[in-house]
């Protein structure tokens, strides 16, 4: 497909609590002119439209006649019917997580891209997150990963298991950071509040041998959203929540050791750890991560690039999100049984 000229036309389907700040940003970017939204809710339309000086659509069909690009924030059950029907009319699709309900909806979403020749991205949020950009040029090959991911209960999200909910960000966090494919996994958890599971870890084995342990909770008394990373050059802690993190490495520059402790013969040579360890802290310019994605996606259109996180991204962490929700159902039925 061609580079598009600026300016891209874009439109939001659903306006919900996430599709509401979609809308907001669109307005707000440059080479970008926000055509309006569609939301089925009359009083909900009415109220975004007040707020937001923004056009409403009632049809969507409508709305896809007059825009290039669609933000789809409408739920996950009709992912895959708005973005089909934008992409029969080569309208580049960027979808929220997760990408569809089911494995069957996402291959026919990119099948569907595969005919257009239009661009789909999928809005895992967390790679735009500032810790992670002010992480990536010290990042090099992880050899292990560790996610917590914990919030308090609320009755948002709860019509689906946590690993959907929440662990999917993490999923597709620590794909995109190792780079290759899963090769084997184990998953534990269990309902807490709800029917569905509430709480769960997973332990992550990638080709090549990095592993990544990813626990999620939204019974948590507290909220954490933390990634620890290890490779060989050091080991990284990053503060989701805040956009903040620090890089522990070894110095270039190191003090001899001389085995066998003291040369004085006084007993074991006393390590002073901040004498060999640098401590860099990682940020990144305070851009809400949102904005930073959606940028993302008007940059990949008008320059006809690939999108950083693509539409097969978001089915490959659907995959393994719905394998793990699957062994961990398996193993609560078997000890229920018990």
């Amino acid at each position: 497909m061609a580079e598009h000229a600026a300016p891209l036309r874009i439109g939001v389907a659903g306006v919900g609590s996430l599709g509401f700040h979609h809308a907001r940003i669109a307005r707000e970017l440059a080479g970008v002119v926000m055509v309006g939204f569609h939301e089925p809710r009359p009083d909900r339309a009415m109220k975004v439209a007040e707020q937001l000086g923004i056009p409403s659509f009632p049809d969507l069909s409508a709305l896809l006649d007059a825009v290039d690009a669609l933000v789809v924030a409408a739920p996950t059950t009709i992912h895959a019917e708005i973005a089909c029907a934008a992409l029969a009319r080569r309208i580049h699709v960027f979808i929220e997580k997760p990408i569809a309900s089911d494995l069957a909806q996402a291959d026919r979403i990119l099948d569907a891209a595969a005919r257009s020749g239009a661009i789909v991205q999928v809005g895992h949020v967390e790679r735009f997150n500032a810790a992670l950009v002010g992480a990536r040029p010290y990042l090099e090959a992880p050899l292990f990963i560790e996610s917590h991911r914990l919030a308090p209960f609320t009755e948002r999200g709860t019509d689906v298991a946590v690993v959907l909910d929440l662990m999917i960000h993490d999923v597709d966090l620590v794909a995109s950071l190792v780079g290759r494919p899963v090769e084997s996994f184990e998953a534990t958890g269990i309902p807490v509040l709800t029917s569905s599971v509430d709480i769960a870890n997973a332990r992550l084995t990638f080709e090549g041998g990095a592993v990544a342990n990813l626990t999620a909770s939204r019974v948590s008394l507290e909220r954490m959203r933390k990634l620890r990373i290890f490779q060989k050059s050091g080991y990284m802690s990053l503060n989701l929540a805040n956009g903040t993190g620090e890089f522990l490495r070894l110095k270039q520059e190191l003090p001899t050791f001389l085995e066998g402790g003291r040369p004085d013969g006084a007993g074991p040579l006393a390590l002073d750890i901040g004498k060999i360890v640098e401590r860099i802290q990682l940020s990144a310019e305070p851009v809400e991560p949102l904005r930073r994605e959606l940028e993302s996606f008007r940059d990949a259109i008008l320059s006809d690039t690939a999108p950083l996180v693509s539409g097969r991204d978001g089915r490959n962490a659907l995959a393994t999100v719905l394998a793990i929700e699957e062994r961990i159902m398996s193993h609560v039925s078997r000890t229920s049984a018990a």
